[in-house]
């Protein structure tokens, strides 16, 4: 049994329920996993040139999910 006793005024508030269910969530998580595609197949077939497109694809990928998230497309941090 633990001694900690937290009051409900001390909980932090409940978090949205969206599940990251966002425009800026599925952007960057699209572009991650087709760039992660492209860089397994280039890595399995010994093709540079598709391993650096895959990879760059999922860096704009996520720089783009950073961009519609601070636009107001993604969830809050606060």
């Amino acid at each position: 049994m633990s001694s900690i006793h937290l009051e409900p005024q001390d909980l932090p508030d409940v978090a949205p329920h969206n599940h990251g269910r966002t425009q800026a969530a599925w952007v960057t998580n699209g572009s991650i996993a087709f760039g992660a595609l492209l860089m397994c197949i280039g890595f399995a077939i010994s093709n540079a040139p598709l391993l650096w497109i895959g990879g760059a694809i999922a860096v704009i990928g996520s720089i783009a999910g950073g961009v519609l998230r601070a636009l107001g497309h993604g969830q809050s941090l606060g």
